[in-house]
């Protein structure tokens, strides 16, 4: 059950990412690991599967879809992980199956109707497509109760992650790399979670946060606060407001720091499982240590200190 939720919030999480990127492409920077065929090795993947479709040849077909796998599609991936989080060899291969048969009656769809559109249209059907992926990827994070937990704490792994990427970038340069994607999705987990919240303890209904117990009170208003403080961090994780803003910028995002204690605060006030508010709790104050530049100076590691 733990990996199927884990799962669906990394599926959650690439369709959002893919249709951010559809919607425009320089909002959000590429990935390697979201993109790994780029550049030439594309080119020439394209190229080896047109001829093979045109090959007559009994196998050809076999060894086309086979190859197709490996085309780098959102939804692709998505199904992809959906398949292997079923944790069977036969479920996974009827999920991948149903999504093939699903998706080409859609795909034959679109291409024919797209083939009489003018580019100026089909550019909009194509960030209309983006559109749609960001839905079906916020749906997917809310699609269960169980994924309140899971959402909460997969913001918070995020939010630490990105916290302690410039500090630790001389021993672990990868996480800096993705600092503003992980930095993003936390964002869009603690937004998950909060629909989360939302829907299955106050059913939307704001009153019964004044009749709920006082550390929940307490716990509730931590964990908006935390939101507040790291959604103009979101919002401005951009490149050219990163320039237009300067030094701004960088106030705006230590931001994420008050935020990652209150979020912490949230937890152990209302978290579910206090093992893992006790859990949690030694993280964030390892991140408050590793992000202090006098412990570095104090273990004469000074000169691997990074400033966040």
């Amino acid at each position: 059950c733990a990996l199927r939720q884990g799962m669906a919030i990394l599926t959650g999480l690439m369709l959002v990412w893919f249709g951010c990127a559809q919607v425009k492409p320089n909002w959000l920077p590429r990935l390697p690991i979201l993109h790994p065929l780029q550049g030439n090795l594309h080119q020439q993947l394209s190229q080896g599967m047109n001829q093979l479709s045109q090959q007559s040849r009994w196998w050809a077909p076999l060894l086309l879809g086979g190859v197709w796998g490996l085309i780098p599609c959102g939804f692709l991936f998505a199904a992809q992980i959906k398949a292997a989080g079923t944790g069977d060899f036969l479920v996974g291969a009827a999920t991948m199956l149903a999504f093939g048969l699903g998706t080409m009656p859609m795909m034959l769809g679109v291409g024919i109707s797209a083939s009489r559109l003018s580019s100026d249209k089909r550019s909009q059907l194509f960030r209309l497509g983006g559109w749609v992926t960001i839905t079906i990827g916020i749906l997917t994070l809310l699609r269960t109760d169980a994924m309140v937990d899971y959402t909460g704490y997969g913001a918070i792994i995020l939010l630490v992650l990105a916290l302690v990427a410039r500090p630790l970038s001389n021993f672990w340069a990868q996480l800096l790399r993705y600092r503003r994607a992980l930095g993003v999705g936390a964002f869009v987990l603690a937004i998950a979670h909060t629909g989360h919240m939302l829907q299955h303890w106050l059913e939307w209904d704001l009153s019964r946060v004044a009749f709920s117990l006082p550390q929940h009170q307490f716990g509730f208003v931590a964990g908006v606060l935390a939101l507040g403080l790291i959604t103009p961090a979101a919002l401005t994780s951009f490149d050219n407001l990163q320039k237009s803003l300067g030094k701004r910028w960088r106030q705006i995002h230590l931001l994420s720091v008050p935020a990652l204690l209150l979020g912490t605060l949230h937890i152990v006030l209302i978290g579910s499982h206090q093992l893992q508010a006790v859990i949690v709790s030694i993280i964030t104050l390892i991140v408050l240590l590793v992000r202090w530049r006098f412990l570095w100076s104090l273990l004469s590691l000074e000169k691997f200190y990074k400033e966040s």
